[in-house]
């Protein structure tokens, strides 16, 4: 069986300031793209027809910026437990396209998963178990920030705070 190959949206070659459907889409699968976000903010965005127009805007880790309507605020609530804003930076959503009904059509739109995206564990046999004792050992991270992007059992904890202590 032959393996589809990824596909160009033309909306990527039109190079936008912001995120759209167009970002996840390939023409092969379904894709979801889990993202960070730094900050959210009132803004003055221009539109494509030449508009400025006051909105939510929320800037992610590595990524163009994200238009936030009404209900990806609300999905946003619904995934991280909180309506501030100030609560959502440094926290993972995860954004999908969905069919959506607009303006008399049906278009691609970027929709936001109601549920925080989960956490890969992090134990002895992961790939990234070694990176994280030496990031720890050279003072380059801390357990906190390790349980913002990992799940970190209270056992396995103690065996990195162990592994980071031994000597080379």
């Amino acid at each position: 069986m032959e393996q589809q190959q990824a596909l160009t949206h033309w909306k990527k070659l039109v190079n936008p300031d912001y995120i759209g459907a167009y970002t996840i889409m390939d023409g092969t699968t379904d894709k979801e793209l889990v993202v960070t976000i730094e900050k959210v903010v009132r803004q003055q965005v221009l539109g494509a027809d030449g508009k400025k127009e006051e909105c939510t805007v929320a800037y992610l880790k590595g990524q163009k910026p994200f238009i936030l309507n009404a209900t990806n605020q609300k999905l946003i609530t619904s995934a991280l437990g909180t309506p501030f804003i100030e609560n959502w930076a440094g926290q993972k959503i995860t954004l999908y396209v969905a069919r959506v009904k607009a303006f008399g059509d049906t278009v691609d739109a970027l929709r936001v998963r109601p549920k925080k995206p989960a956490l890969p564990e992090l134990t002895p046999a992961s790939d990234r178990w070694q990176g994280a004792v030496m990031a720890l050992k050279n003072g380059d991270t801390t357990i906190a920030a390790i349980k913002q992007n990992l799940i970190l059992s209270a056992a396995n904890e103690q065996l990195l705070n162990a592994a980071k202590d031994e000597t080379i």
